[in-house]
């Protein structure tokens, strides 16, 4: 089976740093009562850019750091849950602002495990189309537009931001997918979207969606049962990747995982029998940043070094669906 190369990184976030301090100043918290919880210091939030610029941005940066023509790339997946407009997709409106126009250019929402969902489809369509040279995964998202800055328990949580990769064929290296998802915890994690009433509409409220309620299109998390969730997930991702390819986990260089929680990370090192050593985090400076998380992480690890050149890797996310997977590839 053959993998890919990534031949170039990209990170944008805003200019906005929004600290542990400010929240104390809008919610009932301070620093040490997030920190402990969560291991984050601080996020950036938004000021007025769009999730697509965001995306755009990273992507330019990746295209450069590849050292490829735009019109190469003939294929963008973005994931993001917070697209600027129902239609048109942030691809098209990405693909607009980088050049790339002709490519095939797809939005895809697994939550917090996009891009190692759209990693892994990227590499199938590398593997299947001989004519297809490059592929450019953009993760781009702003959870402040869907964030509910009244409830202290999810609002310190979450940032925005957006990291993007190129990739292309490469038969010499290793790459292993295991990717998942259990619908019947979809009512842990959501944010509502639009409602259909028409003028002809009479039932606006009587169809049992088997949801909770939540307030307005903000984010609701059951944070006990997407805590269990994710223990039991990201080590799972990991030994499946790993098994797939006939290695252990303790035989990777490093493992990228979604940026969410430290006690998460911390819970399944443990279960992988791993030391949180082998594990890269940035969500100190982050925060959750949901689909842009691994990749933002991705992109911090190769340019301080911690991720080199034929290092064997790791990249294992979970979210709302509830989705999860784990890829193993080598850099």
């Amino acid at each position: 089976m053959s993998g890919v190369n990534i031949v170039g990184v990209g990170k944008y976030v805003p200019d906005l740093v929004v600290t542990n301090e400010m929240y104390s100043q809008i919610v009932e918290t301070n620093d040490e009562w997030i920190t402990t919880r969560t291991g984050i210091k601080s996020r950036h939030i938004t000021n007025g850019e769009p999730t697509y610029h965001l995306g755009a941005m990273a992507a330019k940066e990746a295209i450069k750091d590849a050292d490829v023509n735009p019109n190469d790339i003939g294929l963008i997946i973005v994931t993001t849950i917070t697209n600027d407009f129902s239609t048109p997709s942030a691809a098209c409106l990405i693909q607009r602002e980088i050049g790339a126009i002709g490519s095939m250019a797809i939005d895809i929402n697994c939550a917090c495990a996009g891009f190692v969902y759209a990693f892994d489809m990227a590499k199938r369509y590398l593997e299947t189309d001989a004519n297809l040279k490059y592929a450019l995964v953009v993760s781009t998202e702003e959870l402040s537009k869907i964030t509910d800055y009244t409830d202290r328990s999810t609002c310190v949580l979450f940032g925005d931001g957006s990291a993007a990769v190129v990739l292309e064929r490469d038969e010499s290296k290793m790459f292993s997918g295991y990717l998942g998802a259990d619908g019947t915890g979809a009512e842990f994690l959501l944010a509502r979207s639009y409602k259909s009433k028409t003028p002809f509409t009479t039932n606006f409220d009587k169809f049992d969606d088997k949801m909770p309620e939540s307030n307005s299109y903000y984010l609701y998390q059951n944070g006990k049962e997407v805590y269990k969730f994710a223990t039991k997930t990201l080590p799972l991702a990991v030994e499946k990747a790993c098994e797939n390819i006939g290695v252990t986990p303790n035989r990777l260089d490093l493992i990228i995982p979604h940026q969410a929680n430290v006690r998460i990370i911390e819970t399944a090192a443990k279960k992988l029998g791993l030391s949180m050593d082998n594990f890269y985090l940035n969500l100190s400076n982050h925060g959750n940043t949901s689909s842009a998380s691994i990749p933002l992480a991705l992109y911090d690890a190769v340019k301080d070094g911690s991720l080199k050149k034929g290092d064997k890797a790791c990249i294992v996310g979970f979210g709302a669906g509830l989705t999860y997977g784990g890829v193993v590839f080598e850099f």
